[in-house]
């Protein structure tokens, strides 16, 4: 028997209860979504009030449809929503995504006290439920986004948030890149599916190399270390935490009525399971596409080379800012290099290509660089438009060495030579610092692979 987590995200039918004609309501958006997102599977509007959306045939409730129900979206009033769980559990269904709003964030004693109604006969009921009061999940794999925006490009990052807006911001940037996502879920004011059992759904989830999380609150903290640990083991797994300061606890309990607890203490636990932590929305993104894609380094020396001496400049002094250590070229690299570069170019670190460079300026500078045994990283940053960008980090992208490309100032060309690296699973970053966050993330990570195989062979 499949779990109730799996049919969240790969139902075999799909039942969207308050599916509406209006293509202003949400009923009508998820609905259309699934449909337009290539979802291969049975999909039965609900809405007693019409008999067909979109070209489908529409039930007036679950209890008519002929057919088993895997998976329900509820997109009705909240003080509908208990009869509907009664309906569902009635019908078999065991795993729903209830979007609708009105419950315990509304901070009002009714809508407390609908939350604990639903709560209860979900229970009851043996139906799993995902929210209330969340943008619902987007599997691309198999073209099910039973939520908003439409986003169908496949990928290896999940996403698990308690905010639907930064579920949808982090989604969107992938499919933007052409980097693309494997799952999404938002948690809502979960009151039954948490962050924790997400999370060791996608642990051993083959589509999914890294995990970004957005949460608030974590329910049962040593559960949720206990998964995390045995995640991370396997994939790396990328938190922001919010409610870190008093008035943003605050602010908390007020979105989602979650009590946000103090951060030093989820910073701490987080270290320890081995989770990378995020410190804005931009670093939760960062880093889960970096460390999805980007070969693991078993050292921390940085070389940077540049074309633009203002952003090496910028990436020395943020690397030794994050405690990076710069790395010392060879005395056979530094003969190269010189034998190779222009006599204006400045053999160093940063290793300065200068503003006349070229792709194959580039080219000749990567071949010595990843035979330098004192490297470990390369943080290729392109200034300006130099076309054929990609093609030399894709030509040296597995030679063995971690090489981290940022592409800054190059306009039009820029945009080409991004895409064409995204569409490569090559990570490219817009800033220095931005990748250089990212190295720093990618060493920790290692060093917390290297720990635990290490304790696991003593």
């Amino acid at each position: 028997m499949e779990s109730e987590i799996k049919l969240l995200f790969e139902p075999k039918s799909v039942a969207v209860i308050g599916a509406s004609r209006d293509p202003a309501k949400t009923g009508h958006i998820i609905l259309k979504n699934i449909v337009e997102g290539g979802y291969k599977g049975e999909i039965y509007p609900i809405n007693p009030a019409t008999n067909e959306i979109l070209g489908l045939r529409c039930h007036k409730s679950v209890l008519e449809v002929p057919a088993s129900i895997d998976l329900a979206v509820v997109v009705v009033p909240a003080r509908l929503v208990p009869n509907v769980i009664d309906e569902l559990s009635i019908k078999g269904v065991r795993a729903t995504v209830i979007i609708s709003g009105g419950f315990r964030e509304t901070g009002t004693q009714e809508g407390l006290r609908l939350e604990e109604e639903l709560k209860s006969r979900a229970s009851r009921g043996n139906v799993r439920v995902l929210g209330p009061n969340c943008q619902g999940v987007n599997n691309p794999h198999v073209g099910l986004c039973a939520s908003w925006p439409l986003v169908r490009s496949k990928g290896p990052i999940a996403i698990i948030s308690q905010s639907g807006t930064i579920a949808a911001a982090l989604e969107l940037w992938a499919e933007e890149e052409g980097i693309g996502i494997s799952k999404m879920a938002t948690l809502g004011n979960k009151i039954d599916v948490d962050e924790t059992d997400l999370l060791e759904y996608l642990k051993d989830d083959a589509d999914t190399k890294s995990i970004a999380m957005y949460i608030e609150s974590v329910r049962d903290g040593r559960r949720f270390l206990r998964v995390a640990i045995e995640t991370s083991r396997k994939k790396p797994v990328v938190v922001l935490k919010s409610g870190r300061t008093p008035s943003g606890m605050k602010a908390v309990a007020s979105h989602t009525g979650s009590l946000a607890g103090s951060y030093a203490i989820y910073r701490s636990a987080f270290r320890k399971a081995g989770i990378v932590v995020a410190d804005t929305i931009e670093e939760l993104y960062d880093i889960a596409k970096g460390l999805a894609l980007l070969p693991r380094t078993e050292g921390d020396r940085i070389q940077i080379v540049t074309s633009s001496g203002g952003s090496g400049i910028v990436s020395v002094d943020y690397a030794e800012t994050l405690n990076l250590r710069l790395a010392n070229l060879s005395e056979s690299s530094k003969e190269n290099l010189r034998s190779e570069l222009p006599p204006h170019c400045i053999v160093g670190n940063p290793l300065d290509l200068t503003g006349d460079a070229d792709a194959a300026r580039y080219d000749r500078v990567l071949k010595i660089l990843v035979g330098d045994p004192n490297i470990d990283v390369i943080l290729t940053i392109f200034g300006d438009p130099i076309p054929n960008a990609s093609d030399v980090i894709k030509k040296w992208f597995n030679s063995g060495k971690t090489i981290v490309p940022v592409y800054i100032g190059g306009g039009a060309v820029e945009a080409v030579e991004r895409r064409k690296m995204h569409e490569s699973q090559i990570p490219t970053f817009k800033t220095p610092e931005r990748a250089v966050k990212v190295v720093r993330a990618l060493i920790d990570y290692t060093r917390f692979l290297r720990t635990v195989s290490e304790d696991l062979e003593s």
